[in-house]
């Protein structure tokens, strides 16, 4: 899977020059429960809280993909790569999430402390197989829990989710791994539709879920952690640019990027290559700031060069 060997990567991991942290804060718009009081005028909404996570109104419901409030993504409190910037909105002030779809079980998308607390909320929570195992040891109810293999779906609250093929890998426990399953998701409601990618490397996956579930108003796509040695399970951000094409996507949001130190490049590079290979392909893309949210039907997109 991996085209260079563990000690090649540990160097670079240690010895790399890359700025792969910011020098400034992350700007973050701050978000409390009364942004959301208002439905959006279009019917869909997205707001990036950061990393993989992005809360999506869609259709008079709420949805949260790859949810983590936690400091670090990590086993550990105390080390672990750490947040360059807080969520913008607390976990206690979100509006009510009618579902939270899981990419899959790394510790930067499936988040125990964020997920017990939305669990106490009653939750819905939609999985790839094995990944519901995680959640019943941390005690989610059997009936908000909902485990699915690709190309299966389940109706929740009047949306229709799928989980659809990624290119990746999971595991918790590195003397556990690929023991639960990873997938990207395909949402719909009664007049729109968004794709989430999870993680995941480019693949011909996104062409088909592209012409049997698309086109899509709004997809989100992850651009961070790119590198040679991690081509089968991590896209560029020029590939992202293609995922969205393959999808017919008609505004991309890029994702996975600009929350954790966990890649091998500068922390701004995923965003200025995928502006450029975006501008290039003629693609509709978006980089908010954490808590920006915007109306993809709108046409007036966020523009500003905040990184």
């Amino acid at each position: 899977m991996l085209t260079t060997s563990y000690r090649e990567m540990l160097k670079h991991q240690f010895f790399g020059k890359e700025q792969r942290e910011p020098v400034r804060p992350v700007p973050v718009v701050i978000r409390t429960k009364s942004d959301y009081l208002t439905p959006p005028a279009t019917g869909l909404r997205a707001t990036w809280i950061g990393w993989a996570t992005v809360l999506v109104e869609i259709d008079g419901r709420t949805v949260l993909t790859d949810p983590i409030w936690s400091e670090r993504c990590s086993p550990s409190t105390l080390i672990g790569p750490k947040r360059f910037h807080w969520p913008p909105i607390p976990l206690d002030e979100l509006p009510q999430i009618d579902a939270v779809v899981i990419s899959h079980d790394h510790y930067d998308h499936l988040d125990m402390a964020t997920v017990r607390e939305l669990g106490a909320g009653g939750t819905h929570f939609i999985v790839p197989l094995g990944v519901g195992a995680h959640l019943e040891r941390w005690g989610i109810a059997d009936a908000q829990i909902h485990e699915l293999d690709w190309n299966e779906s389940i109706a929740i609250r009047g949306l229709q989710i799928t989980a659809t093929p990624a290119r990746h890998y999971s595991g918790r426990n590195p003397r556990h791994p690929s023991e639960t399953l990873w997938a990207s998701w395909v949402v719909k409601g009664p007049r729109h539709r968004f794709f989430f990618s999870g993680d995941s490397g480019y693949s011909d996956q996104f062409r088909i879920i592209g012409a049997k579930h698309g086109p899509f108003d709004l997809t989100l796509i992850k651009i961070g952690a790119s590198d040679p040695s991690w081509a089968d399970i991590h896209m560029t951000p020029e590939q992202a640019v293609q995922t969205n094409l393959d999808l017919r996507g008609r505004v991309m949001l890029p994702v996975h990027w600009a929350t954790f130190n966990l890649a091998f490049h500068a922390w701004r590079e995923p965003a200025d290559r995928a502006v450029l290979a975006a501008r290039n392909a003629g693609v509709a893309l978006v980089i908010p700031k954490p808590g920006e949210f915007f109306e993809p039907g709108t046409g007036v997109l966020p523009h500003q060069v905040w990184w």
